[in-house]
Formats: C-alpha cells, structure tokens, sequence
C-alpha cells in the first residue's frame, strides 16, 4: 500500500479502539482520515480497492460531525469490518518495480513503425505491417523531466491484461497508477563510447512493457534496451491514431495438429523476427541522424536478443537468420514457432537458456522435445538452467501483481525478489560478458551463489 492508503485505515482504527467518551482529539481523528482521503485522491490516485475505507471515513465522519459516538460493540465490529476492508488494497496494491542496480538513470521513449515493405497477416485488411516499440537506456535527468508510466495507455491496457488472466475488466483498473524509476523522453546520456543495443521479444497474449524491470536493469547498466510489441500477437496494442488491434488468436491456432500447428507458428515467428530486425533498421537510422536523441550513441557490433516464450522462439529465430545478433537469450523459449532449419543448423552466437522449473519437468513436452533437438547445433553454447520454484510467468514483471501471485497462476512458490535476483543476475551478467567482455563465474560451475538453480546442460 501507499503511504496515505496506510495512514488512513490506520486513523480509523485508532478511533475505533479508543473506548467511549473518545476525547476531542480522537474523535477528530475521522475527519482527519476524511481530508487525508482527498489529498490522497490528488496525490496518489483514487482505485476502487480502497472505496469500503473511503466509505467508512465518511461514515464515521458523519458520527462525529452530528456529535454521535460509536459504541463498544458497534466499534468492535466496525474495527473488524476495517482490516477486511484494508486486506483489499494489500492483495491488490499499486505494483512497485524495483530500483535498477546500476549507475545510470534511465530514460524511456516510445515509437509507432510502419515496414512498407511487408504486408500485415493478422489484421484481414491490405495494409502494411505496422508496431510499437518501447526504448529503455541511459539518461541525464533534467529537474522537468516526468516519471514514465509502467504501461503506456494502461486504461485500455489493464482491462485486456485483466481478462486475459480471467479476472472481471476492471480488476486492473489501478495498473495505470503505477510509475517506474525511468523518465519520459529525457536525455540519452553522453558517451565516449556507443552503448550496445538489446532487443526484447515478449510471449504469447504478453506485451513489450511486461519485462520492465529487466529493462531498467539492463539501461541502468549502459545498455539501450528496445521491447518490441508484436501487434496480434499481444494482448492488446494500441497505436497513435486511436487504432486498436487485439490479440488474433488465429495465429497460433490452439488444438490444431502438430503439422498445422507449427504452419502457423512458424509464419509467426519470422513475422515476429522480421519485427527484430526492423526495430534494429529503425534504431540504426536513428543513430544516423544528427537530429536524433540516439545519434552516433548506438553500437551495432554489440547487438543482444532476448525473448521470453514465444518470444524466446522468435529470438532465436532472429539470430539464426541476421548476423547482427551477436548474443542470444532465451526465458523459457518456445521452439515450435522456430523454423526447422534454425532447429537443425542451431545459431552461431553465444547463447544461454534459463528454464523454469514448470517447464523443465515437463519433460515429454513437444516443446522439450524440440529443444533438446535445437542445443547440439548451438555453436557457442554457454548454458541451460532451471530455477526451482519458478512457473513460466516468473520471468515476467506479472507476479508484481499480487501476493496472491502463485494462487492466481502467475508465478511459482518461489519468494518474488528471491527469483528477480536470480534472472537479473544472469540475464546482466550474460550480456556483460558478451557484449562486453566482462569476466564472471555464473556459467562456469553449479553456482553456490544461487541454491534454487540447476545446470541442465
């Protein structure tokens, strides 16, 4: 919870204890609570979360204001009534992504991309291929700058994300509260040296934004980090002109034969490769381009590629097809979008795999089945590991959601920041090392320095 939604629970509670005759200054309490209420509207946002606390503040103001007093057993029982209604807010609080670790302040900027040259698939309409992306990376903040949103258009964003994990629309509605340790459109931080470039691939029904605090530690680390948001194949996208495409499930087309399937899947990823690889066209012009924030700042020696599920397939995809990857990651990669010839030829960059445990166990899986086919071939391989604990969503910022996280299906048991330390630490040190030549052990041996990790291969 917020600092006012805690004080103003807290107030009421202090009145409800104190035994009648309440003092003056006791009963004032419920008045005070009142007037925190609506500083707390201006300052941190009303979310229907809280509403039973805003309506027991102004009941019990009402008490007071006609000179009543509640009594013990009234009090009791509303005092009851209270923590009910403050365990509401605590299970569904305004989620808070973490400080990155390092050096840099972080700046965010969002572009709409039209590719001219390919047709879109998803949309039934003859028109070009069109997508948002989303950049991260190292800033000099200026005291006007503003604090970026979680999710950009979040009122249109967190219905669509609420449905997809079956919850009502309005579940969500608070996600457009939540701000993140970066800046919007502030000012890319001078270098000596260009920074190296990392392009980010979502899942299935995800979103480019859905990996932001893997983001932020990456830029926060000299890194320009670029999510990329597949239009049809996310959740939901919305584009500059009020356009909404949903998610077109058409295109990986659940319970079709293995043959017809992964058709589908495969005409997906190399639409979603060919985002990459545009995204990385786009950000090259910019580097180009004297009038742009990113001019000669970009180093396209140092190109790393990430993914996660589907997006994890699609970077593979990428790299074993454009030799601008120089660096490949996968989060619980989904292989059957993979082409059958990146499969059976692999990719030539270094390239590591962290697995959740939900997935690794699953051991008689197609997807398993493709991978352990796909590994032999990777030419620089620098690992496979599982972490214990871990469900498929653990890589993702989603578990932020809710302490109810592992009941709702969006993370495994294993504690929130305890696995953000572990990918975060992986996922940086890779790319240091790789990109940047920087020495660690973490892929050498079992690390003693994670428990909850298994070398796989």
């Amino acid at each position: 919870m917020r600092p006012l939604e805690l004080v103003i629970p807290l107030l009421l509670a202090i009145y409800l204890i104190v035994p009648t005759p309440r003092p003056l200054i006791i009963r004032m309490l419920p008045i005070s609570a009142l007037v925190l209420t609506l500083i707390h509207f201006f300052i941190e946002g009303y979310r229907w979360q809280m509403i039973p606390i805003y309506a027991l503040a102004l009941i019990l103001t009402a008490i007071t204001f006609f000179s009543l007093d509640v009594k013990p057993l009234a009090s009791y029982l509303t005092l009851i009534l209270l923590a009910i209604s403050t365990a509401l807010p605590i299970l569904l609080p305004v989620p808070s992504i973490p400080i990155p670790s390092g050096p840099y302040q972080i700046g965010t900027r969002i572009y709409e991309l039209t590719d001219s040259a390919r047709k879109e698939l998803y949309s039934g309409k003859d028109e070009s291929r069109r997508f948002i992306i989303q950049i991260w990376y190292p800033s000099e903040i200026s005291p006007s700058d503003k604090r970026a949103s979680w999710m950009a258009k979040a009122k249109i964003f967190a219905p669509a994300i609420a449905t997809q994990i079956g919850m009502p629309s309005f579940f969500l509605d608070h996600l457009a509260l939540v701000k993140i340790p970066a800046y919007k459109e502030s000012t890319v931080a001078s270098s000596d040296q260009a920074y190296p470039v990392i392009l980010f691939s979502h899942g299935w029904n995800g979103f480019n934004a859905q990996n932001t605090s893997q983001a932020l530690e990456l830029a926060s680390h000299g890194y320009i980090v670029i999510g990329i948001q597949h239009t049809y194949g996310a959740v939901i996208t919305v584009f500059n002109d009020g356009t909404v495409a949903k998610n077109n499930p058409s295109a990986l087309p659940a319970g079709a034969p293995t043959e017809e399937y992964e058709t589908a899947a495969h005409i997906l990823s190399n639409q979603w490769a060919s985002d990459m690889g545009f995204a990385l066209d786009f950000i090259q012009s910019q580097n180009n381009d004297p009038s742009s924030p990113f001019h000669a700042l970009v180093d396209f020696e140092r190109v790393g590629v990430y993914g996660h599920s589907t997006g994890g397939g699609a970077a593979i995809e990428f790299c074993g097809t454009d030799a601008r990857c120089k660096s490949l990651l996968g989060m619980d990669p989904f292989m059957r979008p993979v082409s059958y010839e990146v499969i059976d030829t692999g990719v030539p960059q270094p390239s590591f795999f962290m697995f959740s445990q939900s997935w690794i166990d699953d051991v008689e899986s197609r997807n398993n089945e493709l991978f352990h086919k796909f590994y032999p071939n990777v030419q620089q391989p620098s690992g496979v590991i599982s972490i214990d604990g871990t469900s498929h969503y653990d890589f993702a910022d989603l578990p932020l959601l809710s302490p109810l996280a592992p009941q709702l299906g969006l993370k495994g048991p294993i504690k929130g920041n305890r696995v953000t330390t572990i990918i975060n630490d992986y996922l940086l040190s890779f790319f240091n090392m790789t990109l940047k030549g920087e020495t660690t052990g973490l892929f050498e041996d079992q690390s003693e320095k994670y428990i909850e990790v298994k070398i796989i291969q």
